[in-house]
């Protein structure tokens, strides 16, 4: 079980950590998308990549 971080004596949610790291992950994969013309392949880039990150997000969540 995670606990509470302490930043400046204000308690933040171990989520806020989860979804900064998975933001991190989304960035990285957002190059990678750029190389292979991600969106010639979907109907709507940001909501596949709104989608991606949800998934990043619930695995980073599982796994830590």
């Amino acid at each position: 079980m995670q606990h509470d971080l302490t930043i400046g004596g204000i308690l933040v949610s171990p989520f806020v950590g989860y979804a900064l790291i998975a933001f991190v992950l989304l960035v990285g994969l957002r190059v990678g998308f750029r190389r292979v013309r991600f969106g010639r392949y979907v109907a709507n880039p940001p909501l596949a990549e709104a989608g991606i990150y949800v998934c990043l997000l619930a695995l980073v969540v599982v796994l830590l």
